[in-house]
């Protein structure tokens, strides 16, 4: 079905874009830790950034919204929503030129368009030399954006950190006390330490709340030849609390414990990928057309 964007749809998806550098930049400091054994990590400079009580009030406000409304009433109807509505049906390059509409290419002043984060995280991967998919994983990842375009309710169900909701929101999630606004902190379930949810069930079986990992991580488990680590690496790349923080555990299961490593070893590619180096998308495309092709049908239903 035909796409269109609309010039207050390009207005949101800017600002949306803006919010999310400006999480991009609360998140540094929390992957600035990770060691991982990637030459990359280890040879790329790491400054120090904004800290979350000095973050911009973008940010804070962001999150307050998003800590409030992500309930689990909420989630559920988000996921009816999805099953649902048909959004569009078109190749993953197509929709990687769809996303990178949402940059406003006037102002010289913005970050990296949408499709130069893409290629710069999945050129970091390949330069060092790790496997096709983990590269296909790094050019995909933030393709779930794409909901600003397909009628999202704001950016607080898009971008963020993500959490489990249906049960007791945890001290780890950035800014906690700002969940004391959402009704779920209230709820005689939804409140306990395991709310609906049995003792390491396994993330598969937990609802994370829904944004562009959780949307991409549907549209693409049935829909791809990805590993499980692939998945895992999308649909946990946002998940601070559990793959940093280390909450959750009492929910994991031994294939959680066995991915945790594969997101840990992704986390780095994607907050550092970023550069002043700009990347030419043109000469780049045919390898990730390539690539693209022995992962994902032609077509895809998004």
């Amino acid at each position: 079905m035909p796409i269109s964007v609309t010039a207050s749809a390009q207005a949101a998806a800017y600002d949306l874009d803006v919010t999310s550098d400006a999480i991009d930049e609360v998140n540094q400091i929390r992957g600035r830790l990770w060691d991982d054994d990637s030459a990359f990590d280890k040879e790329k400079e790491k400054e120090s950034f904004r800290d979350y009580d000095n973050a911009c009030d973008r940010v804070k406000n962001f999150y307050r919204e998003q800590h409030e409304k992500q309930t689990m009433a909420f989630n559920i109807k988000a996921r009816v929503d999805f099953k649902s509505r048909k959004r569009g049906r078109m190749g993953v390059w197509e929709a990687i030129e769809l996303l990178n509409t949402l940059v406003d290419e006037s102002d010289p002043d913005t970050s990296l368009s949408q499709i130069e984060h893409l290629l710069q995280t999945a050129e970091a991967i390949r330069r060092d030399g790790k496997p096709e998919w983990m590269q296909v994983a790094g050019l995909v990842h933030d393709l779930g954006k794409l909901l600003l375009l397909f009628g999202s309710e704001g950016q607080w169900d898009v971008v963020g950190d993500t959490f489990v909701v249906g049960c007791k929101f945890s001290d780890k999630i950035i800014y906690p006390d700002t969940f004391k606004s959402n009704p779920d902190s209230y709820d005689s379930v939804y409140s306990t330490e395991y709310g609906i949810y049995k003792p390491h069930c396994g993330l598969d079986n937990v609802m994370l709340s829904w944004g562009h990992d959780e949307y991409l991580y549907n549209v693409l488990k049935d829909q791809s030849y990805l590993p499980e680590e692939a998945l895992a690496m999308i649909r946990y790349h946002s998940f601070y609390p559990w793959h940093r923080e280390g909450a959750y555990r009492h929910l994991c299961n031994e294939k959680d414990e066995r991915i945790l490593a594969a997101v840990k070893a992704f986390n780095p590619y994607d907050l550092y990928s970023k550069s002043d180096e700009r990347i030419d998308a043109e000469k780049l495309a045919p390898y990730y057309k390539g690539l693209i092709a022995k992962f994902f049908p032609p077509v895809l239903d998004w």
